[in-house]
């Protein structure tokens, strides 16, 4: 157990100031010309203006809050980072450690309806749940200094999952979390109990995709193609991983910047059967997702923590011995092709629905699944 760390309870509490300057702040947008009303140019003006609309007068924040406040959260300060999360503990005496580390652009506003399904279920094995925000994001800000790549992240969860009072515990995590698991799986060794991933068909169509020279030609052909639908959707990386402060200055002055730049990637990740992000996830979750960030200043913070990612030395393709699992959202024959060729991984699960934020997507499927691999008896020894 880390005993260095201050681990304190948390509420969040928005000022009534800093509310009325979003609203004054959105009702005061400059607003581009609308040239086309499709997405392919990012998030078209027409949809921006009616969604911010919705965030400046019927979002009910307070409710959210609310919400949110209803699950245990706690702060912690690590190596002058605060780290911000929720802490909700199962009345269940055989509950599994359970940390839960989101992806990029979100925070750990993404669990808020897995939590709880988790933590108290109706059957099956149960969880006590910590979902902190990586550094920079949610309310795990102010960014305090850089250097928060990911295997600093994830050394700095590993204690505050110490501190909590968890000596071994498990892991869940997409996207950029995907990255902090494996890490933990490298470096925390045997206090890590298994790892479970979810993914998606972005994650076999981009720069990082694994090998695939033992793809049919038929295959290699489709997979060809799937990197050439995602080719144009990578701006926003170019520009955090090179200059992320340049892109900053808007997310932290601008909410309607703010909303846009993570409505968009709801619109391109989430399960492409939806024609709107808020089809595909709850509306409300969105907002309060933008809220999070908005209020915790978090546009920059995760900008650099991608910059970070991209310029440092990662111990990734180490091996481990750690049981590692994958769900995989979204129908792509492929996926299990290129990450699990050859049938290794001891859970596999796909599911034909969903996408890239599945916690938001499709929350009891992921619940499922969490419990399926990382509640099997033989993952939990006595703890």
């Amino acid at each position: 157990m880390d005993t260095d760390l201050d681990v304190r309870p948390y509420e969040i509490a928005v000022s009534d100031a800093e509310v009325a300057d979003l609203r004054d702040r959105l009702e005061r947008t400059r607003w581009p010309a609308e040239l086309t009303g499709t997405w392919e140019r990012g998030t078209p003006v027409g949809y921006a203006r009616g969604l911010a609309e919705r965030w400046r007068t019927s979002f009910d924040w307070r409710a959210q809050e609310a919400r949110l406040n209803r699950m245990p959260q706690f702060v912690a300060l690590v190596d002058g980072q605060r780290i911000h999360g929720l802490h909700v503990r199962s009345s269940r005496p055989d509950a599994t450690p359970l940390l839960l580390c989101h992806g990029y652009p979100t925070s750990f506003a993404e669990f808020a309806r897995l939590a709880p399904l988790l933590a108290e279920p109706d059957d099956g094995p149960a969880f006590h749940v910590v979902a902190p925000s990586m550094p920079g994001y949610g309310l795990s800000t102010p960014l305090a200094s850089y250097g928060w790549d990911i295997a600093r992240t994830a050394d700095a969860f590993d204690r505050v999952v110490r501190a909590l009072g968890y000596d071994r515990y498990a892991v869940f995590g997409g996207d950029v979390g995907a990255g902090v698991a494996e890490q933990l799986c490298l470096e925390a060794g045997e206090r890590v109990l298994a790892s479970l991933v979810s993914t998606d068909p972005g994650a076999i169509a981009t720069a990082y995709t694994p090998p695939t020279d033992h793809l049919t030609d038929a295959e290699r052909e489709r997979h060809a193609s799937l990197v050439a639908a995602r080719s144009e959707d990578f701006g926003y990386l170019q520009v955090q991983t090179t200059r992320p402060l340049s892109v900053a200055y808007g997310l932290t002055d601008s909410p309607a910047m703010q909303l846009t730049w993570i409505a968009e990637k709801f619109h391109e990740w989430t399960d492409p059967l939806h024609e709107l992000p808020e089809d595909a996830v709850d509306g409300d979750d969105l907002l309060t997702l933008v809220s999070v960030s908005w209020f915790g200043r978090a546009g920059d913070g995760a900008a650099n923590l991608l910059y970070e990612a991209a310029h440092a030395q990662q111990a990734w393709g180490g091996s481990h011995d750690r049981p590692q699992g994958m769900t995989a959202f979204g129908e792509e024959p492929l996926m299990r092709r290129i990450l699990d060729p050859d049938e290794a991984l001891p859970y596999w699960r796909e599911r034909p629905r969903g996408g890239h934020f599945p916690a938001l997507e499709r929350p009891d499927d992921v619940a499922t699944d969490v419990r399926a691999f990382l509640g099997a008896p033989a993952l939990r020894p006595a703890l």
